[in-house]
């Protein structure tokens, strides 16, 4: 690892910057392999990544986490040294900072289980907190969506969120469990399918438009 360093540590700010501009032309055509590919050759992909971690609005905030996924899944030392990093950002004092570092644990655990398995039991603090809640639903059905038997003890805490007043918690909170094939939950997704709120999530690759009832049925026909 020490020569990976060592040549992360070498690049100048303007191979950086040419470094930066690839990877944002490489999501913005969800171009992952192409992505993976890259960070093959260069150590400092996973780190650029995590630049575009703050901003929920932007299209490349999701990009960008779902491709930091997809290098822990081929390049699993490059992602595995940046764990502690996310951790750290979720800890009261990162302020603002720490948005995107729970749904990037869930999606790395999509992709390489390894890397977030001693962690998964924090995920459920991650749940208990507003600041990490919304992110950790995400995260939490990206990984059960592949996993779902290793978050058992963990999808039972988002039922309860499917009752939040806020129509963003309670959509996520249905798209998780829905992921998550989680049967124990059908009956409050069916209380939620008439629910009209309106709510903007990041799901097959897209910002998409739709409502909590829409977003809880198809969590029901999942489980069916």
């Amino acid at each position: 690892m020490r020569p990976d360093t060592r040549r992360e540590s070498s690049i100048s700010p303007s191979s950086k910057r040419h470094l930066r501009h690839k990877i944002v032309a490489l999501l913005l055509d969800g171009d992952f392999q192409g992505l993976t590919e890259l960070a093959g050759n260069n150590t400092g992909v996973a780190a650029i990544l995590m630049q575009f971690f703050y901003d929920p609005g932007d299209l490349l905030h999701w990009r960008a986490l779902e491709g930091l996924g997809h290098v822990a899944g081929a390049h699993p030392e490059q992602v595995g040294k940046l764990i502690n990093r996310l951790i750290y950002l979720l800890n009261e004092d990162s302020g603002s900072n720490g948005w995107g570092a729970a749904a990037a644990l869930g999606e790395i655990g999509r992709h390489q289980v390894s890397l977030v398995q001693e962690i998964i039991p924090m995920f459920v603090g991650f749940l208990e907190e507003p600041f990490s809640q919304e992110p950790m639903l995400w995260g939490v059905g990206r990984m059960a969506e592949e996993h779902p038997q290793l978050l058992e003890e963990v999808l039972p805490y988002i039922v309860p969120l499917l009752s939040n007043f806020e129509p963003r918690l309670r959509a996520l909170a249905a798209w998780s469990l829905g992921k998550g094939r989680y049967r124990p939950a059908a009956d409050a997704l069916a209380a939620l399918s008439g629910d009209d709120h309106g709510v903007e999530l990041y799901d097959r690759g897209q910002l998409i438009q739709t409502t909590v009832g829409q977003v809880a049925r198809e969590a029901l026909a999942g489980l069916n």
